[in-house]
């Protein structure tokens, strides 16, 4: 599945926790398989309105959703803030 290009401030946040390297290395995952475990994709609450989240690491989650057969980075998060 294709991801869209990334929002600028999206862009800026992944170079300013230094996440670049991890992102991409997901974005490659995602794009070959979207159930790949270790992006361990989760359908967030509440589910009707099917938003989606995967790891980037144990700290960082990207929330994505998913239009016309593409996925949509929405942001790019610390999970336990």
């Amino acid at each position: 599945m294709k991801i869209k290009p990334l929002k600028n401030e999206i862009t800026k946040y992944l170079k300013i926790h230094q996440l670049e390297k991890k992102f991409q290395k997901a974005k490659k995952l995602m794009e070959q398989d979207i159930n790949h475990p270790s992006l361990n994709v989760e359908l967030l609450e509440p589910k009707q309105l099917k938003i989606y989240s995967f790891r980037l690491d144990k700290k960082y989650r990207a929330i994505f959703i998913v239009t016309d057969g593409e996925i949509e980075i929405v942001t790019v998060t610390n999970h336990y803030q």
